[in-house]
C-alpha cells in the first residue's frame, strides 16, 4: 500500500529500487518550492502532511521553511493552508500515548521543542499564526488554533511574549470564545489555559476583554456543576486568571460575579447521583472560592471577598453542603477547607458559623458535628485535617469564639445532657488514639492564641479522673499524661513513633498555654513534679525521635523562666537558671532547644496555615505553634544567659523607665491639652477676622453711597442757585409775573418732593447705621471672650478704630441732615416771598385765581415741609440715643482692653511654662535614651516601633510649637 502511494505521488515510476522516505519528502517540497499551480502545490503538501506523523523528523527538517512560505503566500486558498497547518502541527505536537516507553516518549519530546524552537526562530510566524486565526474558515482557524496550542505547550515563555507584544494579539485569541462552533470554542479554552499560565500582564489583558462574563455564561449554557468538559476547561481557565493576581480578584469582586457562583453550589436532596465529571466540576468551583479569599492574598482583598460572599448567600450554600447527606468524602472536605477560608479572620462570618446546626433530631451546632468527625480514628485522615483547619480558622482572630469554646469546659457552664465541643476536645486529648490527642490539643491551643483572659479561665478546669479520687487540673493532667507517657516508651520501644506524637502534641498545647501568662506559670511549677521531669528529660541522651521532644522540654521551661513573677520561691527565675546550669548546662539547654527549628517538618509547617500532611506520622508541628517558636527561642537564650546581677540592673532600669514614662506621659498630656486651647483660640481669631473684614465691606459701601448723596446734594443745590437767580430778574423787570409764578411754584414742589425722598433715604441709611452699631457691640462682646483666651488683642483694637470712624461718619451726616433742612427753609420763605409780591399791573380775575390756586398750593407745600420737620426732629432724637449707645460701647471697649492687656500677661506667662516643661521633657528624653541604650548594652531587646514612636511625638510636638509662634509672629 505504502508503495503504491509513493507510485501515484512521483507519477507512476517503473518497478525498481524504490525511494527512501527522506528522498520522497525532499521531492515533495522541490514540487512545493518550484509548482507554479497551485493545484501542483496543494496535492505535495497534502502528500507531506499524510507523512509528517511517520516521517515527523524529515518532514520537520526539509519541510518546514517551505509550509511556512505557503502561509505567507497563498492566503487565498483556504484548503492549502489547512493541510500547512496540520503538517507544522504535526511535527511539532507531541503525541500523549500511553503505549510508548519512557524512551520513545522523550525523543518525542525532544522532537517537538526542536521543531517549536525552529519555529519560532523567526517571531514574526507567531504573527502570521495570528493573522490567521482570523480567518473564519474552518479548515484554517481549527488547525490555527491547535497548532498554536502546540507551541505555547513546548515554549510557552517565548510565546507569550511574542503575543503580548503583538498588537490585538489577545483580543484575536479571545474571539475564538464567541464562535458558534463548539470545537473551535472548547479548543480555544484549551489555548487561553496555556496562554494565561503564570503571565500576570496577559491575565489582566483577558480579564479586561471581558473573559469574566464569557466563562460564566458558556458555565451557565454547560450547565454548571451538571456540565461536561467544557465546564472544567471554563473553571481552569478561571483559576488561571485568578490566582494571585489581586488585580483580576478586585475586577472580578467589583464586577459582581462573586454573586453569578453561589447557583453553582444549588446542590438537591437526591445526592447518589454523582458522576466523575460533576466531582470534578465542583471540585473545581470550590477551588475557585478558595482562589478568592487565600491566606495568601492581600488581608484587605480577602476581607472584602469574604463581605460579599456572605452578602449574596455563598457562605450559607457552602454550609448547606457541609450538613447535606450523600455528598462524596473528597467534595466534603473540599467544602470544609472552602468554608474554613471564607470565615478566616472574618468576624461576621465566624458568627454566622457559629450559629449554624446540622439537620438531625436534636439539632446540634456545626462545629460540634464536625469536632466529632475529627476526634473519631475511623474517619479518613484528610477529612480530620480539613476539620481542623475549619476549627483553627473559625478561632483565628476571633476572641468572642475563643471564650465560647473555653465557657464550655468550665463547671458551671456543663450541660450533662448534650455534647459540647469543649467535652469531644477534653475527649480527643485523653484517647487512646494519637492523632486525636494531637488534633485535639492543637485545636484547644487555638482556642487560647493570644488571649489571656481565656488563659486565665481555662486554669478553672477541674477534671474527675476516676471514682473516689478527687479531680485535677486540667492543667496538672496534660503534665501526667506526659510523664506517663515517658513511662510507656521506656516499656514499650514499640509504640514510640505514636506516643512522641502525642507528646509533642501536648507540649505545643502547655507551651501556648503558659506563654505570656505568669499565672499559668505559676501554676505548672506549683506541681512539684514538673521541674524535675522537664530537666530530666533534657539532660538525657536519647535517639533521633526524642530530640524533638527533648527541645520542646526545653521551650516549655525557657518560658517558665521568662515569664517567671517569682511568686514561688523554690522556682523564681535565678533558682530555674542555676538548677538548668547544674543538671543540663546552659549551651546543651540552647542547643536542645535549637532542635525544635531545625526539624524538617518545622519548616513544612511554617509555610502555610492550612495543616496537608501526606501520612498521619508527620502530623508534628502546627503553624502557629512555628510563629510562637520564632518569637520565644532568641528570648529564652537570652534569659537563661543572663546573670542575676544583670537581671537586677535590667528590673532597676525597667522601673527608671516606666517612672520616666509615666512622668512623660502627664507632660505629654499637657502639652496635648495646650495644643487643643491654642488651636481653640486659633479659630476664634480666624471667626473675628472674618466678622471685621466683612464690617470693613459694610463700610465702604457705606462711604460710595454717602458720596453718592453728596453729588446729588452738590446738584440740588446747584439748580436752586440757577432758580434764585430767575426769580429776581422776574421781580425786578416786573413781567411775566403771573407766569413765573406758575413755573416756580411747580419747580419748588418738585424740588420738595426731592428733598422729602433725601430725608427718607437718610432715615433708612441711619436705620442701618444704628444695625451696624449693634453688629459691632456684638462683635466688640465677641472680641472680648476671645481676649480672654489669650489671643485676639489686636483684632480689639481694630474694631475700636472702625467704631470711631463710623461714629465721625454718623456725626458728618447729621450735619449734612442740618445744613439740608437750612437749606429747605430757605427754599419755603423764598416761595412765602413770591405768593405776597404785588400784582398791581395785573389785577384780572384769572390772576387773581391763579394766585389763589398757588396760595393752596403752598399751603399743602407748607402742611408737608412741617411734617418733615417732625421726621427731622425724631430722626435728632435717634442720633442722640445712638451717640449714647456709641458712649456706652466705647466705655465696653475700653474695659476690654483692659482685661485683653491682662490676658496677653497671663499668655506670655503660659507660654514662658510651657518652655520649661520642653526644657524638661528634654532631658527626661535625653535620659530614656541613656537608659534604653543601657539596656541595649546589657543585651535587652528594645521594640524599635516605640522608640520612633516617641521620637516623632517630641518632634511633632516641636514642630507645632514652632508653627505656634510663627503664627504668633505673623498675626
Amino acid at each position: 500500500m505504502t508503495m503504491n502511494f509513493f507510485r501515484g505521488v512521483m507519477g507512476g515510476q517503473p518497478a525498481g529500487p524504490q525511494p527512501t522516505g527522506a528522498e520522497t519528502i525532499h521531492k515533495l517540497c522541490d514540487r512545493v518550492a518550484s509548482s507554479t499551480l497551485l493545484e501542483d502545490r496543494r496535492d505535495a503538501v497534502r502528500a507531506l502532511k499524510s507523512l509528517s506523523k511517520k516521517y515527523r523528523l524529515e518532514v520537520g527538517t526539509q519541510a518546514m521553511e517551505h509550509l511556512v512560505h505557503i502561509l505567507q503566500t497563498d492566503r487565498s486558498d483556504s484548503e492549502i493552508l489547512g493541510y500547512a497547518l496540520d503538517t507544522l502541527y504535526n511535527i511539532i505536537c507531541n503525541d500523549e500515548e500511553e503505549e510508548q516507553d519512557e524512551n520513545a516518549q522523550k525523543q518525542e519530546e525532544d522532537l517537538g521543542v526542536l521543531f517549536t524552537d525552529k519555529f519560532l526562530g523567526d517571531s514574526e510566524n507567531v504573527t502570521l499564526l495570528l493573522t490567521l486565526l482570523e480567518e473564519f474558515d474552518f479548515h484554517v482557524r481549527w488547525p490555527g488554533v491547535k497548532l498554536l496550542t502546540a507551541l505555547l505547550k513546548n515554549q510557552c515563555n517565548q510565546v507569550q511574549g511574542v503575543i503580548l507584544v503583538s498588537p490585538m494579539g489577545v483580543s484575536r485569541l479571545m474571539d475564538l470564545l464567541a464562535d458558534s462552533r463548539e470545537v473551535i470554542r472548547n479548543d480555544g479554552l484549551l489555548l487561553l489555559q496555556q496562554l494565561t499560565k503564570g503571565n500576570a500582564a496577559i491575565q489582566k489583558i483577558v480579564a479586561f476583554e471581558n473573559a469574566f462574563e464569557r466563562l460564566l455564561d458558556i458555565i451557565t449554557e454547560e450547565g454548571s456543576s451538571d456540565g461536561g468538559i467544557v465546564v472544567e476547561d471554563c473553571l481552569l481557565l478561571l483559576v488561571n486568571l485568578l490566582r494571585n493576581n489581586s488585580s483580576n480578584q478586585n475586577f472580578f469582586k467589583e464586577g459582581s460575579y462573586i454573586q453569578r457562583m453561589k447557583p453553582w453550589f444549588e446542590v438537591g436532596d437526591d445526592n447518589s447521583g454523582w458522576s466523575a465529571q460533576k466531582v470534578t466540576n465542583l471540585h473545581l468551583m470550590l477551588q475557585l472560592v478558595r482562589v478568592m479569599v487565600s491566606p495568601v492574598n492581600s488581608p484587605g482583598a480577602t476581607s472584602s471577598c469574604q463581605k460579599s460572599m456572605y452578602q449574596c448567600g455563598l457562605l450559607q450554600q457552602l454550609c448547606t453542603i457541609l450538613m447535606a447527606t450523600g455528598v462524596p468524602a473528597d467534595i466534603l472536605t473540599e467544602t470544609i477547607n472552602t468554608v474554613s477560608e471564607v470565615i478566616r479572620g472574618s468576624q461576621i462570618n465566624q458568627d454566622y458559623f457559629a450559629s449554624v446546626n446540622a439537620p438531625s433530631n436534636p439539632p446540634r451546632p456545626a462545629i460540634v458535628v464536625l469536632l466529632m468527625s475529627m476526634v473519631n480514628e475511623r474517619q479518613p485522615f484528610v477529612l480530620r485535617c480539613a476539620v481542623l483547619y475549619c476549627f483553627q480558622c473559625f478561632l483565628y482572630k476571633n476572641q468572642k469564639g475563643q471564650g465560647e469554646i473555653v465557657a464550655t469546659l468550665l463547671p458551671s457552664t456543663i450541660d450533662a445532657n448534650s455534647i459540647s465541643a469543649g467535652q469531644l476536645l477534653c475527649g480527643g486529648l485523653f484517647s487512646a488514639d494519637s492523632l486525636s490527642n494531637w488534633c485535639a490539643a492543637v485545636a484547644l491551643a487555638h482556642a487560647l492564641q493570644d488571649n489571656l483572659t481565656q488563659k486565665e479561665q481555662l486554669l478553672r478546669v477541674q477534671l474527675a479522673t476516676s471514682l473516689g479520687k478527687p479531680p485535677v487540673s486540667l492543667l496538672q493532667q496534660c503534665t501526667n499524661i506526659l510523664s506517663q507517657g515517658d513511662k510507656i516508651d521506656r516499656r514499650a520501644k514499640s509504640e514510640k513513633g505514636s506516643k512522641v506524637q502525642t507528646r509533642v502534641g501536648l507540649l505545643m498545647l502547655l507551651c501556648t498555654w503558659i506563654s505570656n501568662c505568669p499565672i499559668a506559670v505559676t501554676h505548672f511549677l506549683h506541681n512539684q513534679e514538673n521541674v524535675p521531669f522537664l530537666t530530666g528529660q533534657i539532660s538525657e541522651n536519647l535517639g533521633e525521635d526524642e530530640r524533638l521532644v527533648q527541645g520542646l522540654c526545653a521551650l516549655l521551661l525557657g518560658i517558665c523562666i521568662y515569664y517567671n513573677d517569682n511568686s514561688l520561691e523554690n522556682y523564681t527565675k535565678e533558682k530555674l537558671k542555676q538548677l538548668i546550669e547544674k543538671r543540663i548546662g546552659k549551651e546543651n539547654f540552647v542547643e536542645k532547644l535549637g532542635f525544635v527549628t531545625k526539624h524538617e517538618l518545622y519548616s513544612r509547617a511554617a509555610q502555610k496555615p492550612q495543616p496537608v500532611f501526606p501520612s498521619p506520622e508527620q502530623m508534628l508541628f502546627d503553624h502557629e505553634f512555628t510563629k510562637l517558636v520564632k518569637e520565644l527561642e532568641g528570648v529564652i537564650t537570652k534569659a537563661v544567659h543572663k546573670t542575676s546581677e544583670e537581671e537586677k540592673k535590667e528590673e532597676e532600669v525597667k522601673k527608671t523607665l516606666e517612672q520616666h514614662d509615666s512622668i512623660v506621659i502627664q507632660y505629654k498630656d499637657l502639652i496635648r491639652d495646650q495644643d487643643t486651647q491654642i488651636q481653640e483660640l486659633r479659630e476664634q481669631v480666624s471667626t473675628l477676622s472674618l466678622n471685621s473684614e466683612q464690617m470693613h465691606n459694610q463700610i465702604i459701601q457705606q462711604q460710595s453711597q454717602i458720596q453718592q448723596h453728596k453729588d446729588q446734594y452738590n446738584i440740588l443745590k446747584l439748580k436752586l442757585g440757577k432758580d434764585s437767580q430767575g426769580l429776581s430778574s422776574s421781580q425786578g423787570e416786573g413781567a411775566h409775573v403771573n407766569g413765573l409764578h406758575s413755573e416756580e411754584l411747580s419747580q419748588l414742589r418738585e424740588e420738595v418732593e426731592e428733598l422729602r425722598r433725601q430725608h427718607a433715604l437718610q432715615h433708612t441709611q441711619l436705620s442701618d447705621k444704628d444695625s451696624l452699631i449693634n453688629t459691632l457691640r456684638c462683635g466688640a462682646a465677641a472680641a472680648a471672650q476671645t481676649a480672654e483666651g489669650g489671643a485676639g488683642g489686636s483684632d480689639n483694637t481694630e474694631l475700636l478704630g472702625e467704631v470711631e470712624s463710623l461714629r465721625s461718619r454718623v456725626q458728618a451726616q447729621c450735619a449734612e441732615i442740618s445744613q439740608l433742612q437750612t437749606e429747605r427753609q430757605e427754599l419755603i420763605r423764598r416761595a412765602e416771598a413770591v405768593s405776597s409780591a404785588p400784582a398791581s399791573s395785573s389785577e384780572s380775575s384769572t390772576d387773581t385765581v391763579k394766585v389763589s390756586e398757588l396760595e393752596s398750593r403752598l399751603a399743602a407745600q407748607t402742611t408737608e415741609t412741617e411734617r418733615l420737620k417732625e421726621e427731622c426732629r425724631g430722626l435728632r432724637e435717634g442720633h442722640a440715643g445712638l451717640e449714647q449707645q456709641l458712649a456706652s460701647a466705647q466705655s465696653t471697649v475700653a474695659i476690654e482692653q483692659t482685661e485683653k492687656t491682662k490676658l496677653q500677661q497671663e499668655v506670655q506667662e503660659s507660654k514662658k511654662e510651657q518652655d520649661d516643661l520642653l526644657m524638661l521633657l528634654a532631658d527626661q528624653d535625653q535620659k530614656i535614651l541613656n537608659l534604653k541604650q543601657r539596656l541595649r548594652d546589657l543585651g535587652e531587646t528594645i521594640d524599635e516601633d516605640e522608640d520612633e514612636l516617641d521620637t516623632r511625638d517630641q518632634f511633632g510636638e516641636d514642630d507645632d510649637d514652632d508653627d505656634e509662634e510663627d503664627e504668633e509672629n505673623n498675626d
